[in-house]
């Protein structure tokens, strides 16, 4: 029986239960026996208090107070009366879970008192968002132990990828896994594969007090916004509620809600689309997240951060709108995207509940591969992810491997790269053995990537500002971003943590201002060195989401100074007042020095071997950019194969010398 097998069943149970000390128990006021704990589940354990949401401001303490679930029932005829025609909360679930869903009582969620007379009464204890991953143990996690238990460690809980990244890059920690987390979390189930890059524990970022670093500042002011533990910006694009409502209760990106209920205003934002949860997740509500850092999400849809015009002008003479608090360029969309396939479709429960273990970075936590769907040259697709899981939305019919999409039911034929290579139907260069071996499929097949150079951060310790970790308005100081440029063409390519050619991104590359108290200047773009001696202006891989069908060409890479991590020899550092000797798209100089770091262990530019192939390569694509497999055969046997310099030369003079005569 799996995880989600059990969920249902314990659910089940509560609901029988609940109707049984409704009909034979209606003076009952006791809680229900919490389920016993399956074997495969995973704890979570926490030294810090939970954070309050900002949906329940009386924190969490006084909502923990007397929060004994209520009995499982109908809905509960009290709320109703201000209520009217709000939506079933199971409304968009699956059939077979619908009911079990929509048979709760308002109280045994939202707990307050759903049999008072007046709202101040009903409202006495209430749980405006049951999700908060501060409460989330007496709501879902009724039913849901085991999700619940995977969620507080996975990466979109602790954040750990970015923390530790960022952290890396201000020089306030040595290694690049991580240190800390939003909140301490601690795996105690014995079972820690560190194999896979698992940690046991990571204490809570410490705050610029505690630590004087301000990294960790910047990191509680700026870039934790999308944790689970707190909601999200109030701007167009980016509203979302917190713990499981982040992904499951659909917010639109203008915040404004659709709901039936009369009690929610429908011209004030901040409100989700409907009282529904779901499990068909589109990509447009990850991407309330998902359109910082490596801005998968939005390059999955095409979209990219453009400069501050607002071009073209619209009819009334204005500016373009803001979506994430920027304008967007539109450029062209992932395949899978532009084929109806969402995220959901390839990222797995593992992938986005997290496994139950705690990791520090995304490769460690993502099992899906390109390979799981669509095979190698010599090995047809398994339909197993990196970790032998299945996806249960793939197929075998015939001899075609279908994929069902989740959000549609469409069915996806997928192209599969053996039986492609057995008909001769791909392109010459997926034939070549160093490519399969060493090259990621999306160092080729991801024309382009968002790349943000240089991240200008300036701290005004003269003012205070929002702390995305505490809530508190006031517990970080003031916090201000700008950037050198933007570009998407040609991303800088180098080795990943797999040993295997991948494009890189700035990520991030900080300049550091500094305004002390007494509004004096501390530093001025200031940049740090890492552990490693490296300038923490950083490059980091990626896997862009932008994959097309065409690849690369051939001398966007084997021919390409910037591809090679070397710069495209045109920005001038010190004429832009930057404190550095290198362009911002350089990683390494052409002995194989590494310039800038990466936050990623195993990660790094190419070596000057490496460098030296891969422009040698372009030197042969003047003669080689043919194609024709016939035409190469036919060159064989009439001057003969080359596989060293100096035959190569000698087949070279052979075939001149035939010409001229």
């Amino acid at each position: 029986m799996n995880s989600h097998q059990k969920d249902v069943w314990r659910c089940s149970l509560l609901l029988l239960i609940g109707i049984s000390l409704i009909v034979f128990l209606p003076s009952c006021n006791s809680e229900p026996s919490s389920p016993k704990k399956a074997a495969s589940e995973k704890s979570h354990v926490s030294s810090d208090p939970a954070p309050t949401d900002s949906n329940s401001k009386q924190g969490i303490a006084a909502e923990q107070k007397g929060a004994a679930p209520v009995a499982v029932s109908t809905q509960a005829a009290g709320c109703l009366s201000c209520h009217k025609g709000i939506e079933p909360i199971g409304g968009g679930l699956k059939p077979a879970v619908q009911a079990l869903h929509n048979g709760l009582a308002c109280g045994f969620c939202h707990k307050g008192d759903d049999k008072a007379a007046t709202k101040e009464a009903a409202h006495k204890g209430l749980l405006p968002n049951p999700t908060a991953l501060g409460v989330v143990d007496q709501t879902c996690g009724m039913c849901h132990k085991a999700h619940v238990a995977r969620v507080k460690k996975s990466l979109h809980a602790t954040m750990a990828g970015m923390i530790s990244s960022t952290s890396y890059a201000f020089a306030a920690q040595k290694e690049k896994n991580a240190q800390w987390a939003t909140y301490s979390v601690e795996d105690t189930d014995g079972t820690v594969p560190k194999d896979k890059g698992a940690v046991e524990k990571l204490e809570q970022l410490p705050t610029f007090s505690q630590s004087n670093n301000p990294g960790h500042d910047y990191l509680r002011n700026q870039c934790l916004r999308c944790h689970l533990w707190t909601e999200g910006k109030k701007t167009t694009g980016d509203y979302r509620s917190s713990g499981c409502a982040a992904c499951h209760v659909l917010y639109d990106d203008d915040g404004l809600s659709r709901s039936a209920d009369p009690t929610i205003p429908k011209d004030k934002p901040d409100h989700p689309i409907k009282h529904q949860l779901t499990t068909k997740i589109p990509p447009e509500q990850c991407i309330h997240c998902h359109n910082r850092g490596g801005r998968t999400g939005v390059s999955f849809i095409g979209t990219m951060e453009a400069d501050p015009y607002g071009s073209p002008w619209t009819a009334d003479g204005g500016k373009q709108g803001k979506l994430h608090g920027k304008f967007y360029n539109h450029l062209t969309p992932d395949v899978h995207y532009q084929r109806g396939m969402s995220c959901i479709d390839c990222h797995t429960s593992s992938d986005l509940h997290g496994d139950g273990n705690i990791y520090s970075k995304k490769e460690q936590a993502v099992e899906i591969r390109c390979t799981t769907c669509h095979g190698e040259v010599d090995k047809a697709p398994s339909g197993k992810t990196a970790w032998g899981n299945s996806l249960p939305n793939l197929a075998t019919e015939g001899s075609q491997l279908m994929l069902t999409a989740k959000l549609t039911g469409k069915k996806h034929a997928v192209p599969n790269v053996k039986a492609l290579a057995d008909a001769g139907k791909l392109h010459p260069a997926m034939l070549i053995a160093a490519h399969q071996e060493k090259l990621e499929c999306y160092a080729c097949h991801a024309r382009w990537a968002p790349q943000c150079y240089g991240c200008h951060a300036k701290m005004d310790m003269r003012k205070r500002a929002n702390d995305w970790i505490s809530g508190g308005k006031a517990d970080a100081y003031q916090w201000k971003e700008t950037r050198s440029y933007l570009r998407w063409e040609t991303p800088v390519l180098g080795i990943n943590h797999r040993g295997k050619v991948s494009p890189f991104i700035p990520g991030c590359q900080v300049f550091l201002t500094q305004i002390g108290p007494d509004g004096k200047n501390i530093k001025t773009s200031f940049v740090y060195t890492t552990a490693d001696g490296h300038a923490g202006t950083m490059l980091n891989q990626v896997q862009p989401h932008t994959i097309s069908k065409e690849a690369r060409d051939c001398m966007d890479c084997h021919g390409n100074n910037k591809a090679l991590g070397l710069g495209s020899g045109f920005y001038n550092p010190e004429a832009n007042k930057l404190p550095i000797d290198f362009e911002l798209e350089r990683i390494v100089d052409e002995e194989g020095r590494q310039i800038q770091a990466t936050a990623h262990a195993g990660s790094r530019p190419f070596n000057k071997e490496e460098q030296a192939k891969v422009s040698r390569v372009g030197a042969c694509l003047g003669c080689h950019a043919e194609t024709d497999q016939a035409f190469w055969k036919k060159v064989r046997s009439t001057v003969g194969s080359a596989p060293t310099d100096d035959l190569h030369r000698q087949v070279i003079e052979k075939t001149i010398k035939r010409a001229v005569k």
